[in-house]
């Protein structure tokens, strides 16, 4: 095990960034109804009766306005301000406690993963016809991702503001980073509109997230960690959040693991039950299973708080191609791709290496990672989730170009293309 070094200066810069966080098990919907209630410094929210009309939406998903009794505000004006809530219609219905306790004028449940500019289109044009004054985006990074967009198009005056209630590990609300896949590319890009003002940690929405999901999007999350370390704008302070992100979810991992996925408010159900004997919840019953996630929550919003600072590094750059490209599942592709490019950067990132090293508790980095993975029997290789052998020429090229010149050391097509072999196949990370 080794200690995090300390770094030789102090010539630095470190952006901040306007949210507010809020972390409540169980009390995801009270403290919801609260933050929209002084959205136009009105009351908090509260539902009333109406009926639904269809709005448009097409695809898989559908957009709905509800027509509510009562005052509802066009943008700008006096009123309960006008809620588009963004989820999944399977995240509303297990999230059904959360939304029940507002009033919104849209929903919309046409979530994609890596946001298509199709969908996205769609729901821009939904927004604008209902007038909406916020959004609620309830969900993973998808459902957190498309409201960005709608941020970044809306020309509502102010500003069109988020609040995230994250129901991953992805990250994606603590960071003003937002990506959009158009004709097969994905592109990505870092502005102030996007950021979510608030966001809303409750561990209890966690709880029925399955355990492979669980697994990979916390590993998603460690990976925000890592790529902050080496990013264009790395610095001490965003180094500490990294570090200690990584440490928290490294904690968390392996008892997340050993519980399965549970319904919502669980812990409730549970009462006064401490024992720990429960084997299925891995020691701690199901208030162990909560802490687990409390921790990886927690962690979750370092690692990318310091990736909000810090930028984006390799990791990220060859997991948006991969993404965006090929469709590749987003959590998977991190989990499977991060090893490999420790391994690729360590040798010319000592001090950066030496905090991953000592945040996992391991003689090095890549050590720590992989056993971290073994341990928790997370994927190994991309062909797995259907990228071909074939398609690691193309994926060179297009990572080639973006590669970050902040990064440790210099990156050539014969080292992209080992790397994503080597990720392709589940071989050892830098092995030939």
């Amino acid at each position: 095990m080794r200690e995090q070094p300390v770094g030789p200066g102090l010539d630095f810069e470190y952006r901040t960034q306007r949210q507010r966080v809020l972390f409540g098990t169980g009390r995801a919907g009270e403290l919801l109804g609260e933050v929209l209630g002084k959205v136009l410094g009105e009351q908090p929210a509260t539902v009333q009766a109406g009926g639904t009309v269809q709005a448009g939406g097409t695809g898989t998903g559908t957009a709905s306005v509800i027509a509510t009794a009562g005052t509802l505000s066009a943008s700008g004006t006096p009123g309960a301000p006008r809620v588009m809530v963004i989820a999944t219609r399977r995240e509303m219905e297990r999230s059904a406690a959360v939304l029940a306790g507002i009033r919104s004028v849209l929903v919309f449940d046409e979530v994609v993963q890596h946001v298509p500019a199709e969908s996205a289109e769609r729901a821009h044009r939904a927004a604008q016809a209902a007038r909406v004054d916020v959004i609620v985006a309830l969900g993973g990074g998808s459902a957190i991702g498309l409201a960005k967009i709608l941020a970044l198009r809306s020309e509502r005056t102010g500003g069109l503001p988020i609040v995230a209630v994250p129901t991953t590990y992805s990250g994606s609300e603590a960071t003003a980073v937002w990506g959009l896949v158009e004709n097969g590319v994905k592109t990505t890009g870092f502005d102030l509109r996007v950021l979510p003002g608030t966001v809303i940690y409750d561990a209890d929405l966690t709880l029925s997230l399955p355990r492979e999901l669980s697994v990979s999007s916390a590993l998603n999350a460690l990976a925000h960690g890592v790529d902050a370390l080496w990013a264009p704008g790395a610095n001490p302070v965003s180094a500490l959040l990294a570090a200690e992100g990584i440490r928290m979810l490294a904690h968390a991992l392996p008892r997340i693991a050993v519980a399965p996925g549970v319904g919502p408010h669980t812990a409730e159900a549970a009462g006064s039950d401490t024992s720990g004997s429960d084997p299925v919840l891995g020691g701690g019953g199901i208030h162990g299973a909560l802490a687990a996630r409390k921790d990886a929550l927690y962690g979750a919003y370092l690692s990318a708080s310091a990736f909000s600072s810090a930028g984006s590094g390799l990791h990220h750059t060859i997991c948006h191609v991969l993404g965006g490209t090929f469709g590749l599942p987003h959590a998977q592709t991190h989990a499977i791709v991060l090893p490999h490019v420790v391994a690729l950067n360590a040798p010319a990132a000592t001090e950066a290496e030496a905090r991953i090293a000592a945040a996992l508790g391991s003689r090095t980095a890549v050590e720590g990672l992989l056993a971290l993975r073994d341990s928790l029997h997370a994927p190994t290789a991309l062909r797995d989730f259907g990228f071909q052998e074939s398609d690691i020429a193309r994926a060179v090229a297009l990572v080639l170009p973006a590669v970050p010149a902040s990064n440790p050391r210099a990156v050539t097509p014969d080292d992209l293309t080992l790397l994503l072999r080597n990720a392709w196949s589940g071989a050892a990370p830098g092995g030939r």
